[in-house]
């Protein structure tokens, strides 16, 4: 499990990379990763101190450091 959500972190990574500032919409269309999936991949980022997150009304938006 650890490998997968490594992996998924990895994907995060490279749509945020092309495109700073996303919205966690934008993410889950970029990434095609399940909700679960993608938050398990922000939490990985978000430790490693790689990504802030904020609220943006019903959304969150996600940039690298």
């Amino acid at each position: 499990m650890i490998e997968i959500i490594g992996s998924n972190a990895g994907l995060v990574w490279t749509a945020l990379s092309a495109a700073n500032g996303q919205t966690g919409k934008a993410l889950k269309k970029a990434t095609k990763l399940k909700d679960k999936d993608l938050y398990a991949a922000l939490g990985w980022l978000a430790r490693e101190g790689k990504i802030a997150i904020e609220a943006a009304g019903d959304d969150i938006v996600v940039t690298l450091l």
